[in-house]
């Protein structure tokens, strides 16, 4: 059960906790397809190629292992060894990546974000916690957090419990006293419990806990935060 009384701060996952990621992605990579079929057509016709688009990938994870929790180097090393490949200047990489990255910050929230954020920040310190590479300051949500900790900066990702001890640390307390908030079964709420701290499981699809250590409390929606701090 929640121990409300122990509840200092708030860390909360971003990708498919506060929007829903894929469309996003599906967006950006169609962003970076078009700038590469204006700029670099041979590598934009190999990215369109499913087996060059998989050998790329199977290379990517070979040559660049200490990539593995930076999406944002490991997506533009990718796109430069696809440059690379195709005969173009790999120079391009850069600016190829920046229209992929523009595009992945365009979120849109879930109905039950922006009143959730704007309830627990009124409340709480709260850090957003996230493997993926999106910008809470580039996509507009920056005031509600005090911290901002991923995979990428931090050098690890969930469910290590060192990221999770970290945001604890970002805003000065200790791991028994954050509730993290996420939708990721193992990353979010067994990472979060092997780290020490509550966990709140939102499970929007219904789904079965497949754990043995369950979470503090199963969320259907964001909404159920207000009731939880009224």
């Amino acid at each position: 059960m929640l121990d409300l009384a122990k509840i200092k701060a708030v860390t909360i996952d971003l990708d498919d906790t506060l929007w829903p990621i894929w469309p996003v992605i599906e967006r950006a990579e169609k962003a970076l397809h078009r700038w590469l079929v204006e700029h670099a057509p041979m590598t934009a016709a190999l990215f369109s190629n499913p087996l060059a688009l998989r050998e790329i990938r199977e290379a990517m994870t070979h040559q660049r292992p200490d990539l593995k929790h930076d999406m944002s180097a490991l997506r533009r090393e990718s796109i430069r060894f696809a440059l690379t490949r195709a005969e173009e200047d790999p120079g391009l990489a850069e600016p190829a990546f920046e229209a992929f990255f523009a595009e992945r910050q365009n979120v849109t929230l879930f109905d039950d974000a922006l009143p959730a954020l704007e309830h627990l920040a009124a409340r709480f310190p709260v850090v957003a916690l996230s493997n993926g590479n999106a910008d809470v300051q580039r996509i507009g949500l920056g005031r509600f957090f005090r911290a901002s900790i991923n995979a990428r900066e931090f050098g690890v990702g969930k469910p290590d419990p060192r990221i999770f001890l970290a945001a604890a640390g970002a805003v000065d307390v200790q791991p028994e006293q954050v509730l993290h908030i996420g939708d990721d079964v193992t990353l979010d709420a067994l990472g979060a419990l092997n780290a020490g701290m509550q966990a709140a499981w939102l499970n929007r699809s219904d789904q079965i806990w497949p754990h043995e250590q369950e979470p503090h409390v199963t969320l259907a929606s964001l909404d159920e935060l207000r009731e939880l701090f009224a």
